[in-house]
């Protein structure tokens, strides 16, 4: 069961990651929001993989802490939110922009080598 629940941790941060650094902006969405699964994922492994075991702390039984339980389904609302915000900005920036690209537009780029313009200098 952990082997299983780590490589699902370790493949959930390896997609995000490789989302995150793609050039869209839907795909950056989406490599966040596997990111945040991974980080709950991670957040419920810490108290405990205990099968059939109730989540009350008995004297000296097998129990599962309920305090992680209680930390990912409040990340989970707050994650669902975020997401629902930052994809309606990007929306936005879509149907603004025309693109959803994360980058600069190539007219707004200065060249590495360009002089500074006379206005630059001071007076």
């Amino acid at each position: 069961m952990e082997l299983l629940l780590s490589s699902a941790i370790g493949m959930l941060t390896a997609a995000g990651t490789y989302l995150i650094l793609r050039k869209r902006s839907f795909a950056v969405v989406l490599g966040t929001t596997m990111l945040s699964y991974a980080i709950n994922l991670f957040l419920f492994s810490t108290g405990r993989l205990v099968v059939n075991a109730p989540p009350v702390l008995h004297d000296g039984g097998v129990y599962t802490d309920p305090l992680p339980q209680a930390l990912v389904l409040t990340a989970i609302v707050i994650s669902f939110g975020m997401t629902a915000v930052v994809l309606m900005m990007a929306l936005g920036a879509f149907l603004e922009g025309g693109d959803d690209r994360v980058d600069m537009p190539r007219g707004d780029r200065v060249p590495p080598n360009h002089p500074p313009a006379a206005e630059d200098k001071g007076a």
